[in-house]
C-alpha cells in the first residue's frame, strides 16, 4: 500500500526510510502502482528525497536500482524485488487466496 501523501513522489522534506522503499516495492508487487510509477518515484527520490541517516548506502542502492527498472537491460523480476527487500531487512511472502 502506498502511504498517503506519497502517491506522486517525494518532496524535499520527505525522509526516505527502509519502510518507505519496502512499501513502494510492495505496492508494485500488489499491482497498486505500475512499473512506470515505481521508476518515476525512484527517480524523484534520488533527486529530491532525503535518505535516513545510517541507512544511506542501502537505501540509495535500492532506490537507484528501482530507478533503472524500466530499462530493458535491467528490468525488475520477482527475484530482484525479493533481494532488494532482504537487503532492507524485509522478506517477500506470496499468499494465495480464493
Amino acid at each position: 500500500m502506498v502511504p498517503k501523501g506519497h502517491e506522486r513522489g517525494p518532496t524535499a522534506a520527505m525522509t526516505i526510510t527502509r519502510q518507505t522503499v519496502a512499501n513502494r516495492i510492495a505496492a508494485y508487487l500488489h499491482h497498486e502502482i505500475t512499473l512506470a510509477q515505481l521508476v518515476d518515484w525512484a527517480e524523484n527520490a534520488m533527486m529530491d528525497g532525503e535518505f535516513a541517516e545510517g541507512e544511506l548506502a542501502a537505501l540509495r542502492a535500492a532506490v537507484s536500482r528501482l530507478g533503472v527498472a524500466d530499462v530493458r537491460a535491467f528490468g525488475l523480476t520477482w527475484e530482484d524485488c525479493e533481494q532488494l527487500l532482504e537487503r532492507l531487512g524485509y522478506r517477500a511472502r506470496v499468499e494465495t487466496v480464493a
